[in-house]
């Protein structure tokens, strides 16, 4: 097993090839995230278009540098962790349109379909109609009164002569809509099958990017894991402690939160529960599932990511912050906790650190959403 962050030298130098590993990864992961464009048959985005944001510079060589760096890596991979579900979401809404259209395209296809055997129907004997009135076989409804027995006579004949005229002309009107409309339907079906084909192809370009992202973050936490997973007892303290936590009676705290802070309790009662990437509880969770949960308890829908957390609600600023608050936090907020009032929040931290209470400035802050 990796011993990451010995205090030997030897260990160090295992260290900084580990976590020049995963920095790499990481660097590979942010170079594949760009949206798949309007036409999804275009290039997709190169990995070595953004080779600029490999951080290439000399890599701390004592344990509290590897540390820090190790949570800056850990954070980009909650990052793309999220944009992984980002994907994902995206993913499922192109096949909803895809079945939409797909459906859509069948529909008018088959109304299509009637129309024209309809009209193919009445075609015989629209076509002798046409012919008898190009032949000039139309009755004149003043000959056709012409050797009447009486004036009621005379009436009914005008009036059967008109009658089948209209009717003759009915015909012809009937048949002439009956093409358009299948002709109209036809078109429908065709531009229903265009649109079908090209989320078609959105679909299939984004599920080969979705595809590797998850090849890469997968990469990534397995790294992390490793590098965790091998500290010394001393070094996984150290990791644990990081941010400070705060030693809180839960038992005192849920007795004094409000109806308001419903949420609050809700993820207050988890603490303690292990940090798992694009988890979102009941026994594990990640930063924003951690969120997600707990407003899923008290009924509010709250988005799933970190970014979208922050930037979905009203927006807080530092100094007005109360119980229930989203607080985001690091450049492009990478990580959320949940104020819980008195200067301090409740967060799932990272891997092998459970969840639990710290200050809120024990991280730098990027935003805070109320919901």
């Amino acid at each position: 097993m990796l011993r990451a962050f010995g205090s030997r030298r030897s260990d160090v130098g295992t260290s900084v090839r580990f976590v020049a590993g995963i920095g790499t990864a990481v660097a590979l992961t942010v170079a594949s995230t760009s949206v798949v464009a309007a036409d999804p048959s275009g290039p997709a985005p190169s990995a070595g278009a953004d080779a600029d944001a490999v951080d290439t510079s000399p890599l701390p060589d004592d344990a509290d540098g590897l540390l820090e760096r190790l949570a800056t890596v850990s954070r980009q991979a909650q990052e793309a962790s999220d944009e992984v579900q980002e994907n994902s979401r995206t993913l499922d809404d192109l096949r909803a349109s895809l079945d939409r259209a797909n459906r859509a395209a069948e529909y008018y296809a088959g109304e299509a379909q009637r129309a024209r055997a309809e009209v193919e129907a009445n075609r015989g004997p629209v076509t002798e109609l046409s012919r008898s009135l190009y032949r000039g076989a139309v009755i004149d409804p003043v000959s056709a009164v012409a050797g009447s027995r009486s004036p009621q006579d005379a009436i009914d004949r005008r009036a059967f002569a008109s009658a089948l005229n209209a009717d003759r002309t009915n015909t012809l009107s009937s048949f002439q809509d009956g093409l358009r409309q299948a002709a109209d339907l036809e078109s429908r079906a065709n531009r229903s099958k265009v649109t079908a084909d090209f989320q078609l192809k959105q679909v299939e370009a984004r599920q080969a990017d979705l595809d590797e992202r998850i090849g890469l973050l997968d990469g990534m936490k397995k790294e992390i894991s490793t590098a965790v997973d091998g500290l010394s007892p001393e070094q996984k303290q150290r990791w644990v402690d990081r941010n400070g936590p705060i030693d809180v009676d839960v038992e005192e705290f849920l007795g004094s939160v409000t109806e308001a802070g419903g949420a609050v309790g809700a993820a207050m009662g988890k603490l303690g529960s292990p940090y798992s990437w694009g988890a979102t509880g009941p026994d594990a969770f990640d930063c924003s599932g951690l969120m997600y949960w707990a407003y899923q308890q008290i009924g509010v829908s709250v988005p799933r990511t970190s970014s979208a957390q922050v930037a979905g609600g009203t927006s807080v600023s530092r100094d007005a912050l109360q119980p229930g608050d989203i607080v985001g936090f690091y450049p492009g907020v990478t990580h959320v906790g949940m104020y819980i009032g008195d200067g301090k929040i409740v967060h799932a931290s990272d891997y092998g650190i459970p969840v639990q209470v710290v200050s809120v400035d024990s991280m730098p802050f990027a935003g805070a959403a109320r919901y």
